[in-house]
């Protein structure tokens, strides 16, 4: 199997049918997604074509890239770019195969191909039976495009896995962010291009795609048992991100017909084990990955930066501003260069497209905790393409929104313990699920705000936050937080209830959300409006 040259991707046709097709099949304008079966092999394969678009037909400029955004390539001219790289992109064989151990792996450990999961249960949980939640037997066959994007997936993610075995470039579990159109319904070819970056931005050598700089899988493996084997970013050509290889492994392909386990989809072939070894790549230093965002250390410039992770909670709008503003002083924001870059493309988009300064920002990832994934998260967030003249002043007015409900959401939780219980400073438990359930609540009076602010960037009398949009945003916080209490508060059965002890809890968040220290600043900007 090629994986230039076979039909092997899913992909959704606005009319909402499916069909597998080449890769070169997302020149049909009528195609407007993929259609993986798990959430994170779509994230994985939306990574993919980017890489491989990048890899082979990068724009020269801004003018390159909005003449591929205008007039798209035909599948014949996507096929003839793409078969420049199809040497490496062989799934099974005797030669190199697609990110597969180069020299084999005749000598290494077999192990059940559902190992590539990155959510399936270890050797050693299953050695003490203590696969309770996530049971074995899950993808205990797969077809070899699964398999594909499967390894994929695990080599772009990969988390700590035990001595030797690599995490990924980005470390365990990065958080990827995507620029979007703001039309859903626009071809897949237009989604996928916002997201490739112009060689005028992205500085790098004309790739040699026999390299396996480029390709790491084209050669021996670089392995990293002893200490000064790191690859760092000096060793390797900048694509080589896109497709680092962290884990050594080989997949063992049967010619032998199955139902793929995990799509369901029937197979000519088959694959059920792979063959593993530690010590592969062992990536350090300095990366900026051109699909995640990182953070800097303000107190410590000399370090290098940290790529976002997944966390608990998921994504929401209390991390927009670190995923969209750049800012180095104070925070050490450093959003994707993707991200970053959608500005620029959306003023050479402005004549044909006066919508395009509104996009989608598509962040997702796994909330790893060292090699358990404990859950996958994905939304969707608006993306606005602000000039650089103007980011300091959104990036104040967001902070003063997020602030204040980030310290809302903190009263909430101690109002609705104290609510609950004599002694709230004892109870047990985790209560985030108050302030998540509290920021979800508030999520489109915040992304409604937003879109008041970035109108009235350039207008705002004294560069102050709009009064409308603060005391929107007020009232907002305030309901919010009365109404959440008074739903959790008053649950349960009704004798049980300390309604004097309710009652003062209520009347202490009542206080502050009329005056706390957070909430002053809205106060006051919404009471230029009343005056």
């Amino acid at each position: 199997m090629n994986l230039i040259d076979d039909p092997w991707l899913p992909f959704r046709y606005r009319d909402g049918t499916l069909a597998y097709g080449k890769p070169a099949a997302l020149a049909d304008p009528g195609i407007v997604d993929l259609a993986l079966p798990r959430a994170d092999f779509q994230g994985a394969a939306w990574q993919w074509l980017i890489a491989l678009i990048q890899t082979t037909m990068a724009p020269a400029d801004y003018r390159a890239w909005l003449h591929g955004r205008i007039e798209p390539p035909d599948a014949t001219a996507l096929d003839a770019q793409f078969a420049r790289a199809r040497h490496a992109f062989e799934l099974s064989g005797d030669g190199p195969c697609f990110m597969q151990e180069y020299d084999g792996l005749a000598d290494g450990r077999s192990s059940p191909v559902a190992s590539l999961l990155i959510e399936a249960p270890g050797a050693q949980t299953l050695k003490f039976n203590a696969d309770h939640f996530i049971k074995r037997g899950i993808g205990e066959v797969m077809s070899p495009a699964t398999a594909a994007i499967a390894l994929y997936t695990m080599q772009i993610n990969a988390p700590s896995g035990g001595k030797g075995y690599r995490t990924g470039l980005r470390g365990g579990g990065p958080l990827t962010t995507l620029v979007l159109p703001h039309d859903p319904s626009a071809s897949l070819w237009h989604k996928l291009w916002l997201n490739i970056l112009p060689r005028s931005t992205w500085s790098y050598p004309a790739p040699n795609l026999d390299d396996w700089r480029v390709f790491p899988w084209l050669a021996s493996t670089r392995t990293s048992e002893r200490p000064g084997s790191e690859t760092t970013a000096d060793d390797v050509h900048p694509l080589h991100m896109y497709w680092a290889m962290p884990r050594r492994y080989r997949l063992e392909v049967e010619d032998a017909p199955c139902v793929c386990a995990v799509s369901g989809a029937p197979s000519e072939t088959s694959v059920r084990g792979v063959r593993t070894t530690n010590y592969g790549y062992n990536y350090d230093g300095a990366w900026r990955h051109p699909l995640t965002p990182y953070r800097l250390d303000p107190k410590k410039p000399d370090q290098p930066p940290l790529s976002t992770k997944g966390q608990q909670g998921g994504v929401g709008y209390r991390h927009w501003e670190a995923l969209v503003l750049e800012e180095h002083e104070h925070h050490g924001y450093l959003p994707a260069p993707v991200v970053t870059d959608y500005t620029t493309k959306a003023e050479a988009l402005a004549d044909i497209d006066p919508q395009s300064r509104y996009a989608n920002l598509w962040a997702f990832g796994y909330d790893m905790d060292n090699m358990k994934a404990r859950c996958w998260y994905a939304t969707q967030m608006p993306l606005v393409a602000v000039r650089p003249a103007y980011q300091d002043r959104l990036l104040e007015w967001v902070e003063t929104l997020t602030t204040s409900a980030g310290r809302a959401a903190w009263q909430l939780r101690t109002a609705v313990k104290a609510a609950w219980f004599s002694r709230p400073k004892d109870a047990k438990g985790d209560f985030a699920f108050i302030d998540l359930r509290f920021h979800e609540a508030t999520e489109a009076d915040f992304y409604g705000c937003l879109h008041s602010l970035f109108e009235q960037l350039d207008s705002a009398p004294g560069g102050l936050m709009p009064a409308d949009v603060a005391d929107r945003w007020r009232k907002a916080v305030r309901r919010v937080a009365e109404a959440t209490f008074d739903d959790l508060a008053l649950s349960g059965d009704a004798e049980a209830l300390d309604m004097k002890r309710i009652t003062a809890a209520r009347n202490q968040l009542h206080r502050w959300l009329a005056g706390g220290k957070e909430m002053r600043p809205l106060h006051r900007l919404a009471e230029e409006e009343v005056a």
